[in-house]
């Protein structure tokens, strides 16, 4: 297993997560394999992504929790945001 630091936004924290292995012949360390698609007349629809068997993106652990910020820091300003040089 080879692990990075990852931040997760939704549940704010640091997070040990798996990543690909460099040395994988089949997505050469990019953890998957994107390929192109049409429709019926053949014009460009999307892109898929298949990940590859060498990691798993799910699996992640937690280290350590961010807090929060107090809500009287995360509101806007009394008289709001201005445009105006502070000079």
């Amino acid at each position: 297993m080879r692990l990075r630091i990852q931040r997760v936004c939704p549940y704010r924290g640091l997070y040990l997560a798996d990543t690909p292995r460099p040395d994988c012949s089949t997505c050469e360390g990019n953890g998957g394999t994107s390929y192109d698609y049409g429709d019926h007349n053949g014009e460009y629809a999307g892109t898929e992504w298949e990940p590859c068997t060498c990691w798993d993106n799910t699996r992640c652990w937690l280290v350590l929790p961010l807090p929060r910020l107090p809500r009287a820091l995360r509101r806007t300003p009394p008289g709001g945001y201005s445009d105006e040089p502070p000079f």
